[in-house]
């Protein structure tokens, strides 16, 4: 590891023995053996995370998220504040905004050894799932990761510092090769290729056999807004043509890719998007302005039937009076009229016949349901829901299918609400593995501080081992202060849930990484072609 000393960590009883680690390095304050094998009925055991975005450093830019994941040069080369940000934090344009609703704002900018202002849960620019915090959540029973790769052209072209391609596949590329890298990384520090705990798998027995190994499955997905060009301009011209579609499928499985989305925040050539809401939906229809020349469509629907998010009509401060004003919506219950076309249609129909696993959130109430009666027509099953980000109403069809659901990473007391609003849904299915999606490093916060229900240390949900406060350099983090400030925290919320929803909930999200596998094999073995 170029320019830096390392060290073989002194294993402490019952800890993964002897990592070779560059020196200094995040702690992770974990003792105990990570969970191997099977249970006695043969299932794999531990909990999921179908969607989080590892290399966001790689995407919409380069400097969007600051930070990286990791460094040969080690932790302080990794974990720096983009320069684009200045001295102060003053030019941090995305952050300023999505942390404080305003272009304006500060931050202290130094990242090791102190960590003074981020990672935060409520600052969303700065990295959080440095690699030493997620082998925290590995070590601590997670078994699935899904690591959705993903940019955004418009905004790579307006953020001050973007000093990568713009193109969305491009940043896609770049993030597959982080991925493979990191890999390699991990594995060198524990003696070699193949011996590493972070492993990228594409298939279902592959993903299983690493698990019962009691290594983390990493899956590649892909989210983002004009995949393989298919933009859309005024609703007539896009960017796309079938044959680019197949292409880019092949070049994307060929790398390892399984898991997709149609859409993303923009309508594009292939669906409409469902709406974000408020403040935030207000600056993303502008967004969807500037790239695609009109604004969403929304109508009104009946609230009885699948609908999306109302856009609303919120006024902008004064400082963002230079984007693109919305028009007034119809208040209640809204639908985009702009559905899954017929190139959309041929997207979904080329990943059934790879066996791909299809992801649903993000999509129009329109665009869901035609994808839905072509998974139904074909009897295909490989369909997920990853973020709560689509109509509740649609969990029947996809456990009806041998889908999979998975709730975003709420608050607590928001997450428990949504673990038992939805519970009669997953009974009729007999479905008990639940996940999450932390949707981290990809704008969309994460939990904030549990208000002093986890109490130190605690042992891990899957009951292997002995969790204390993580410590990274000079800052020890509590998540009853910090809330899930990056991803080595994890594990505290989830003692947080254990504590707050109580053990029939933490049963069911360790049964999680098995629900998923099913869904998996599923599409594997629906695959048409």
């Amino acid at each position: 590891m170029t320019g830096l000393a390392t060290t073989v960590a002194a294993p402490a009883t019952g800890a993964v023995p002897d990592p070779v680690l560059p020196t200094p390095e995040s702690e992770v304050n974990i003792t105990g053996l990570p969970f191997t094998g099977t249970t006695p009925d043969g299932s794999v055991r531990g909990y999921i995370d179908a969607h989080s975005h590892l290399f966001m450093e790689d995407g919409i830019g380069g400097a969007a998220v600051c930070g990286s994941v990791f460094s040969e040069n080690g932790i302080a080369d990794a974990l720096q504040d983009c320069t684009a940000h200045g001295p102060h934090g003053g030019t941090a344009l995305l952050e300023n905004l999505t942390r404080n609703g305003s272009p304006f704002g500060t931050h202290d900018t130094t990242g090791w050894p102190t960590f003074a202002d981020w990672p935060a849960y409520d600052s969303l620019t700065h990295q959080q799932m440095y690699y030493r915090w997620v082998e925290r959540s590995w070590r601590a029973g997670q078994r699935v990761l899904v690591n959705q790769l993903t940019s955004n052209g418009l905004l790579c072209s307006i953020n001050p510092g973007t000093y990568q391609d713009c193109d969305e596949m491009a940043a896609i590329r770049l993030q597959i090769a982080d991925a493979y890298a990191l890999q390699d990384f991990v594995d060198a520090q524990y003696g070699g290729p193949g011996e590493g705990w972070f492993r990228i798998v594409t298939d279902s027995d592959q993903a299983r056999d690493v698990i019962a190994e009691g290594k983390l499955a990493v899956v590649l997905g892909v989210e983002t807004s004009e995949p393989f060009g298919c933009k859309q301009t005024l609703r007539v011209f896009d960017g796309c043509s079938r044959s680019d579609i197949t292409a880019g499928l092949d070049e994307l499985y060929g790398l390892g890719v399984r898991s997709m989305f149609v859409c993303h925040k923009f309508d594009n050539a292939l669906c409409g998007v469902r709406f974000d809401s408020g403040s935030t939906g207000t600056i993303v229809n502008a967004g969807q302005f500037l790239s695609t020349g009109t604004f969403w469509n929304a109508r009104s629907c009946p609230a009885d039937e699948p609908h999306d998010n109302n856009p609303g009509n919120v006024e902008l401060p004064d400082e963002l009076d230079w984007l693109p004003v919305p028009p007034r919506y119809p208040s209640g219950t809204v639908c985009n009229a702009y559905g899954l076309t017929s190139k959309g249609e041929f997207l979904v129909e080329e990943m059934m016949r790879r066996g791909m696993l299809i992801e649903v959130d993000h999509m129009s109430a329109k665009a869901a349901d035609r994808t839905l009666e072509i998974l139904e027509e074909a009897g295909y099953g490989g369909v997920l829901s990853t973020h709560s980000w689509t109509d509740e109403r649609y969990l029947d069809r996809i456990y009806a299918l041998g889908g999979f659901v998975t709730m975003y990473g709420h608050d607590t007391e928001d997450l428990i609400a949504e673990y038992r609003r939805t519970a009669d849904v997953r009974a009729r299915y007999d479905i008990t593995g639940v996940g999450f999606g932390f949707d981290m490093n990809g704008f969309g916060g994460t939990p904030d501080p549990s208000d002093g229900r986890v109490t130190y240390p605690f042992t891990s949900l899957d009951g292997g081992s002995t969790l204390d406060r993580q410590v990274t350099g000079d800052r020890v983090w509590d998540v009853n202060a910090d809330g899930v400030a990056h991803y080595g925290l994890v594990p505290d919320y989830l003692e947080d849930l254990r504590v707050t929803g109580g053990e029939p909930l933490a049963d069911d999200i360790l049964r999680g990484a098995e629900s998923y596998l099913r869904t998996w094999a599923t599409a594997e073995s629906d695959a048409t072609s």
